[in-house]
């Protein structure tokens, strides 16, 4: 374990107005940030679990040799990943949001020729719970019991991370921590944008961040997005940030995110 480091989490302030960002033109959004410096303990080898803290890391390779292949990502790795997800969820049925997103650290200087590719500053939630909630229905099979959304969160370059993923534990979270914002996709391919209820975070010190260091391409940061029961881990705030402990010249972070929804059968 490299231990903990203490680094700005992008918090945002509580405002009258609702605050939005865009999947692509940063110039646009409203995100009025407060940012703190924190602890964020490394949790590897902590046994975190899904429906308590709110994400787990596993082992897990995939038979893709080019994960940034975005077309053999969503023909051959979406299906691995639910695979993963029914592992370690132990859910009955998965439903693939087959495309991965890509995401590289700014000084890769790779962001502009992709979608939705910068790393997250602002500590966010995926999407809210309503919007959340209608999509898990709105795919539910016949006899579901239970649904929950899953990010599946791994990275594709050598460790360390310059820029590594940042992850709130749910159980330290209130719910007046979330700020309702709006999530914008403004696609590169100039089709319509569309855009849904999301989350940002205000900063407690209740809040208890975790991050895992040297992540590399053979594991997956499994974190909960959504969950039908109220008794479990319901989603979870995470947020990139500049990890101090890492040299100058370490690899630009590269990572690819996949998403599913996670059905029990009755």
């Amino acid at each position: 374990m490299a231990g903990p480091v203490r680094a700005l989490i992008g918090y945002s302030q509580r405002t009258t107005r609702e605050p939005y960002f865009y999947a692509n033109a940063h110039e646009k959004d409203w995100v009025p940030l407060a940012p703190v410096e924190v602890e964020i303990a490394d949790a590897r080898g902590r046994d975190c679990s899904l429906d308590v803290e709110g994400f787990t890391l596993v082992e897990h390779r995939s038979k893709v040799a080019d994960l940034t292949d975005l077309d053999a990502v969503r023909s051959v790795h979406a299906g691995e990943v639910a695979e993963l997800i029914k592992a370690v969820s132990g859910c009955d049925q998965v439903a693939m949001t087959p495309m991965g997103i890509l995401r590289f650290s700014e000084r890769s200087g790779s962001n502009a020729a992709h979608d939705n590719s910068h790393p997250a500053r602002f500590v966010h939630v995926d999407m809210a719970r309503e919007a959340a909630a209608a999509m898990r229905d709105k795919g539910a099979p016949a006899g579901t019991l239970r649904s929950a959304q899953y990010n599946v969160w791994r990275v594709l370059s050598d460790p360390p991370q310059d820029v590594p993923l940042g992850l709130c534990d749910y159980t330290s979270i209130a719910e007046d921590d979330l700020l309702p914002c709006r999530a914008i996709f403004d696609p590169l391919d100039g089709s319509p944008e569309w855009g849904f209820p999301n989350y940002l975070l205000a900063h407690s010190p209740a809040h208890r961040w975790h991050y895992y260091s040297d992540m590399h391409p053979g594991e997956a940061l499994v974190f909960k997005t959504s969950e039908s029961d109220p008794a479990r881990a319901q989603l979870m705030p995470h947020g990139a940030f500049d990890n101090p402990q890492v040299p100058a010249d370490a690899p630009p972070r590269i990572s690819l995110e996949m998403r599913g929804t996670a059905y029990w059968l009755g």
